[in-house]
């Protein structure tokens, strides 16, 4: 088990290098105080308390991960892992009920909403991203079903640019509405 807790950190440290990779791609525009909703809590309280090294001393980090146990609270500000899981199970669930057939008036909204969030969301180099991608995609309101493949692929590129894996867009309602087909979510 601590194997598998070990090896969920490390995953998650890659994707915070991965992220600051692609957007921070000057020195000077990382912010001199880390954010917390773009930042890992582990590598957030490292900032904060001094203790970020780069050293291989398995004591060292194991009293860290020991002392970041103790102080995590499930009651505090979300980090960036916490945010984005969050931000993408709310949105692959607004999709997926999202009207079969909506209004023009509901098209309309839905994009506007989308555009509006982009402008809104916390981590800040998330959301210049997002603001990007609206530039040359524009969100497929016709349906649940085109809304909820469109954010699909949004969420694919974003996991392929943090060496995730993709996720089979086949299967974003029986994910996120009519659940697996196994009926293990029954």
């Amino acid at each position: 088990m601590k194997e598998e807790q070990k090896q969920a950190s490390q995953e998650k440290s890659q994707v915070i290098e991965n992220l600051e990779k692609i957007f921070f791609d000057k020195p000077e525009t990382v912010p001199k105080k880390p954010c917390r909703t773009c930042t890992e809590f582990k590598n957030w309280t490292r900032k904060m308390t001094g203790t970020a090294t780069k050293s291989n001393n398995n004591i060292v980090e194991a009293e860290h991960e020991k002392n970041i146990s103790e102080l995590k609270r499930v009651d505090c500000p979300l980090d960036s892992i916490e945010l984005g899981r969050s931000t993408w199970s709310f949105l692959h669930t607004m999709a997926a009920y999202y009207p079969e057939q909506p209004t023009s008036k509901q098209q309309s909204e839905m994009k506007d909403f989308i555009h509006i969030f982009s402008k809104f969301y916390p981590c800040s180099w998330c959301a210049k991203h997002l603001q990007e991608r609206l530039k040359t995609d524009v969100p497929d309101t016709r349906s649940s079903v085109t809304l909820s493949q469109w954010f699909c692929e949004l969420h694919n590129e974003v996991n392929q640019r943090l060496g995730k894996p993709v996720f089979d867009c086949s299967k974003v309602l029986e994910r996120w509405k009519d659940g697996w087909i196994d009926g293990s979510c029954n």
